[in-house]
């Protein structure tokens, strides 16, 4: 694409706008490398806006952009080759931002489309806490629309990217889509690596022209000083919007600021959608939610923790301890001691806590719960990374982590608890739901990790005289002054009231603090623990079922002869869909749960054996089949709370049969609804007219008699229960004549059968009529045998 040289940048947009409508994909990428090569940022930034929101899609989610979210290099190879070689962080659209970001040009962003806290507290002319937004926020003059950010380039670029996530809705078609695999998830990756590097350091923008000097992209007004991001930011700054002050960062901060922006975009993004006052409120069981993330959201925010860690651990090891601070200490090692308790931990605490205490009870929590598990071990990401020694069993967890399991303690402790909630909740006969469940006490069950967990609370519970200067330090509030690399605030040595500050930031200094190893939390793993014993004899009962009716079904139910059993004792389950593998998954994760939470919790054998016969999983004299837990009362069964939670969870049900005439029930949906009818009514007429005759050949004594009843008489009428399950003795005394029954031809399976048999048997050169004998034949000698068969094991009484 060639260009004339434009002295009106309107041109130049407007003729890129029309070639995104008439040129085909390959055509414009190329047509936009040309353009940021050729042409001065003095014309580029007029057409920056247009082509950020071209890319990511507007703010509102109308215009779709060039869908990341979907693209697989798998299905679109050649426009996700394009995409990816254009977004890299090192490709042209990159390159476009750091030519713009030399000539210090600005981009309003409309604060509207923030995350709610954040908006709120603009709007409110309160400054937000994060320095993200300081110094950038412009009043709307005189008739002017709402608030706006004032973002250099950069900013703006990730803006847009990060947000992305949020507001673009996913096609219908994409709901099968591995996330892992599209081009938005790998392109958060290829930034996090050349941002927040492991090994090196950041790499320098790049170049604006061949062989030319490296544009200098820092912006005018330097990102905020670490050491004036408070341990305990909460509530604490409530600085006016006009009091925007400037900073004066030393030169030095200049070689990270993208890291430490780009990690503040993903963080406030993606997690700073509830705050602490937005989350007490949220525990009332009348508050509206206000924002609900997606399983694809919470993969990229998982994508995001597990690199941090891996960036965090990539400390020297002479620089891990704070005490080992000193001025020669590169601003990116600072940023990685930095990065996750002062940038992360507070909004992700909120996330998660949300997201357990909202999120549907069903599989799709596992994205939530491998999310936070993989914040809660660091060491998995570490250089040296433990790894399981050769018996299998996991490595101890080193005592080098204790600070962080200290300082994060209400990550492990409180979401442990909210845990366990859930799982009290679901069902746990369900493969999916025993695996989460085997997940977690799999990863708190690792050596020594309990015991780190414990003494975290030991240090927070104790009692803590009132000293002056530490008083000064947890209220102090952060100041907005200083260099970069100032000197860092005095090392709080004392490890009690580092727990205590964490806690008290993160829940407020009015929490109400439940210990994970008290003994409210070990009555709920108690109960968990019961949950799961009943559980593992309801899949077996589940199996034993599903293999009785399996191996009890005659030879002709295969082509469709024989009625589903609709008075199954358990309801529809995901077991059904696997069979006994399943089942065996389901009693292994239970079995390993159960092993691990007895470690932790260190519950003995014999409290297990108690426990199992309070609930009353022993089962009864015909070893399965246990009603739900229930008193007699004088009117009947009465539920107990256990036995209403069972029936909920489908852990137990009534064995209720149908009582009716089996030709009368529902229409199921494998039946042809008007062939059912005219079935029944033809049925009806030959039982009506030929009701002596079939009750004279029944009565008989002989071989044709017990014919006659194996297909006229309905099985087991006689021995029905009763509909109560009080006074199971009693049987239903309702007994009906022969009849005949066509009810079966009805179904779709039975007519696909015959249609097939008829196939096959043409071609073997067999016709209609040979065929239709042959399958009755076939049929009278199988009932032939059925009958004797019958007679042998059980004489027909009349």
């Amino acid at each position: 694409m060639a260009f004339p040289y434009l002295q009106q940048p309107s041109f130049l947009l407007a003729t890129l706008k029309a070639d995104s409508i008439n040129k085909p994909f390959a055509q414009r990428c190329q047509d936009l490398v040309k353009v940021i090569e050729d042409f001065p940022a003095k014309e580029l930034h007029a057409i920056f806006p247009w082509l950020v929101e071209s890319i990511f899609g507007s703010l509102d989610g109308v215009l779709l952009g060039w869908n990341l979210r979907c693209l697989q290099g798998r299905v679109s190879p050649v426009e996700y080759s394009l995409v990816m070689e254009f977004l890299d962080p090192g490709g042209p659209m990159m390159k476009l931002v750091y030519k713009l970001q030399a000539e210090d040009y600005k981009f309003d962003f409309p604060v509207s489309y923030l995350p709610g806290p954040v908006k709120a507290s603009i709007q409110e002319r309160v400054l937000p806490d994060s320095p993200l937004y300081h110094n950038k926020v412009q009043f709307p003059a005189a008739g002017g629309l709402g608030l706006n950010l004032a973002l250099n380039p950069f900013e703006y670029y990730m803006f847009f990217f990060a947000l992305s996530l949020i507001t673009q809705k996913p096609l219908p078609g994409a709901l099968h889509i591995r996330t892992s695999d599209c081009a938005y998830f790998i392109l958060v990756d290829r930034y996090l690596s050349w941002f927040l590097p492991t090994e090196g350091s950041v790499l320098p923008p790049l170049s604006s022209s061949p062989g030319g000097p490296s544009p200098s992209p820092a912006p005018r007004t330097p990102a905020m000083p670490f050491a004036s991001y408070g341990l305990h930011h909460t509530s604490l700054l409530k600085r006016h919007i006009s009091h925007q002050t400037s900073v004066n960062a030393d030169p030095a901060s200049h070689e990270i600021w993208r890291s430490e922006t780009l990690l503040q975009v993903f963080v406030e993004m993606w997690l700073h959608h509830y705050s602490l006052e937005m989350y007490q409120k949220m525990q009332s069981p009348h508050a509206k939610e206000s924002f609900t993330p997606t399983e694809e959201h919470v993969l990229v925010v998982r994508l995001l923790v597990k690199h941090l860690h891996a960036f965090s651990n990539s400390l020297k090891p002479e620089q891990v301890s704070p005490s080992t601070h000193s001025h020669a200490t590169s601003p990116l090692e600072e940023f990685k001691r930095a990065a996750i308790p002062r940038f992360v931990q507070q909004k992700l605490y909120l996330f998660l806590q949300h997201c357990f205490g909202h999120w549907p009870l069903d599989a799709s929590f596992r994205a939530v719960l491998e999310m936070w598990l993989s914040y809660l071990q660091p060491w998995r990401y570490a250089p040296d990374k433990q790894s399981q020694s050769t018996d299998g069993q996991a490595r101890c967890v080193s005592e080098r982590w204790a600070p962080f399991v200290q300082e994060n303690l209400l990550m492990y402790t409180k979401l442990f608890v909210g845990f366990l909630s859930r799982a009290l909740r679901t069902d746990l006969v369900s493969p999916k739901n025993a695996l989460m469940v085997f997940r977690v006490a799999k990863v708190f069950a690792q050596p020594n990790l309990a015991e780190m967990i414990q003494k975290g609370e030991q240090l927070f519970l104790e009692p803590e005289p009132v000293i002056p200067h530490r008083q000064h330090r947890l209220f102090t509030t952060p100041t907005f002054s200083g260099s970069f690399l100032s000197s860092w605030p005095p090392a709080v040595t004392d490890t009690s009231f580092k727990v205590k500050s964490h806690v008290y930031s993160l829940e407020g200094q009015d929490c109400k603090y439940t210990p994970m190893f008290g003994p409210e939390v070990r009555t709920l793993v108690l109960r968990l623990a019961q949950l799961i014993t009943q559980a593992k004899q309801t899949a077996k009962s589940i199996s034993d079922q599903c293999g009785e009716n399996t191996a009890g079904r005659p030879f002709l139910s295969w082509l469709g002869f024989y009625l589903s059993d609709t008075n199954s004792s358990y309801p529809a389950n995901d077991l059904d869909d696997v069979g006994q593998d399943s089942v065996r998954k389901t009693d292994e994760y239970l079995e390993k749960a159960l092993e691990y939470l007895c470690q932790m919790f260190r519950l003995s054998e014999a409290q297990l054996a108690q426990l199992t016969l309070a609930l009353g999983t022993t089962q009864d004299e015909n070893g399965k089949k246990q009603l739900p837990d229930c008193i007699v009362g004088e009117d009947g069964l009465i539920l107990t709370p256990l036995g209403r939670y069972q029936i909920i969870n489908g852990l137990r049900k009534f064995d209720i049969e149908y009582q009716g005439d089996s030709e009368l029930q529902p229409i199921r949906s494998y039946e042809i609804a008007s062939l059912v009818r005219f079935l029944f009514r033809l049925s009806s007429a030959i039982n009506h007219r030929f009701a002596g005759q079939m009750a004279a050949l029944c009565s008989r004594a002989d071989f044709l008699g017990s014919f006659c009843r194996y297909h006229l008489m309905e099985p087991g009428l006689a021995s029905r229960h009763l509909l109560s399950p009080v006074g199971q003795g009693r049987t239903a005394n309702r007994a009906r004549g022969p009849r005949l029954s066509l009810r079966f031809l009805g179904s779709y399976r039975t007519l696909l059968s015959l249609l097939l048999a008829f196939f096959v048997a043409s071609l073997f050169c067999i016709g209609p009529l040979p065929c239709t004998l042959l399958l009755v034949l076939g049929y009278f000698l199988y009932a032939a045998a059925m009958t004797l068969l019958m007679e042998q094991g059980k004489p027909h009484q009349l």
